[in-house]
């Protein structure tokens, strides 16, 4: 299946944190054909697993988040939906088509004042989530029937091409990984391995990374890599805090990364003639890798990312070679991983 394809699927699904079904069970059905078998934690998470066969073999964990930001109903107001945000950008949100989750989904469309009654002061502001409402056409009594609090609801986007080799959607953080991951089994089909490797679909990383958290606690594995989106470098970008569409993955370098497993990404790409770019992470990276490294014992860890523009909003864009690249990059990287790590450091 071609990478389009998957993206569509996977980005078509609406799963916010907490509300991940719909994306897992599109995750589960794309993976069943690459792996050996396939399960769902009980958080939610979907797990695959290639075996190599070989007896005491390390585990190779690749994770990338199944879920999306989104909003969660509160409650009414004239037949109008309140609701609260988890990651979205406010700035987003007013005239925006939205998705229900109701079952069947409903249409919503988030309400605000024309300009033309809006005071000068009040264009140069920019809106708060309480003056915010939702707008289904209900009135209160339907409304309060028909959809009840706690209801989540996501941006309402389908997926279209930019230019020949960009593609725009929400969800694309981080479902442009997981179909990374897809492809990295496939181009690994007919190859040998001396690791076992999981693929981990985490759930709530937007959240609280808790997908993440009991999905090494669990499978235990000895290397994990989490692949997550990083920003894309737009005119008004600052060139040290973002990174060339189309310039290739993105490895992780500082604390939250292992350092020899981030020279094995930079050596392996080299030697493939793939195009690796490099992000300093002082701290925390930001994504699920914060946890992986200190589960258990300690877990040598390592974050891929690829650059993504409009981060946290309903027009989210990655460039298709760049997906193409981390694949390439994270099977060159699961090769041999058996006998040529880890080193000392």
């Amino acid at each position: 299946m071609e990478t389009e394809q998957v993206l569509e699927r996977l980005c078509a699904a609406g799963a916010p944190s907490g509300f991940e079904r719909a994306a897992a069970l599109e995750a589960k059905a794309l993976l069943e054909p690459l792996v050996d078998e396939v399960w769902t934690d009980r958080l939610g998470s979907v797990v695959g697993l290639r075996r190599c066969g070989k007896p005491g073999a390390k585990k190779l964990l690749l994770d990338a988040h199944l879920d999306e930001v989104g909003l969660i109903v509160t409650g009414y107001k004239d037949g109008f939906l309140r609701f609260s945000a988890n990651g979205v950008d406010i700035r987003m949100l007013p005239d925006r088509e939205v998705t229900v989750l109701t079952e069947p989904p409903m249409l919503g469309v988030v309400a605000c004042l024309p300009p033309h009654v809006l005071s000068e002061e009040e264009r140069e502001k920019a809106p708060e989530l309480k003056d915010l409402f939702i707008d289904v056409g209900l009135s209160q009594e339907e409304a309060e029937r028909r959809i009840p609090a706690g209801t989540p609801v996501v941006y309402r986007a389908g997926l279209t091409f930019l230019g020949e080799r960009q593609v725009c959607a929400k969800a694309l953080d981080d479902r442009a990984c997981f179909a990374a991951l897809l492809r990295g089994l496939e181009l690994l089909q007919g190859r040998e391995l001396d690791v076992d490797l999981y693929i981990l679909g985490s759930v709530c990383e937007e959240f609280s990374d808790a997908g993440a958290a009991v999905g090494v606690q669990t499978l235990a594995p000895d290397f994990c890599v989490a692949v997550d989106v990083t920003h894309g470098r737009t005119p008004d970008s600052p060139k040290s805090e973002a990174f060339v569409m189309g310039g290739g993955p993105v490895v992780g370098i500082g604390p939250n990364c292992a350092r020899w497993m981030s020279r094995r990404l930079l050596d392996k790409a080299a030697a493939a003639g793939i195009q690796a770019q490099r992000e300093v992470m002082e701290r925390s990276s930001g994504t699920n890798a914060w946890p992986m490294q200190i589960a258990n014992e300690g877990i040598a860890t390592a974050v891929l990312s690829i650059p993504l523009k409009y981060m946290h909003t309903p027009v989210e864009v990655v460039e298709l070679s760049d997906i193409e690249d981390t694949a390439r990059l994270l099977a060159e990287f699961a090769v041999d991983l058996g006998k040529e790590g880890p080193c000392c450091d």
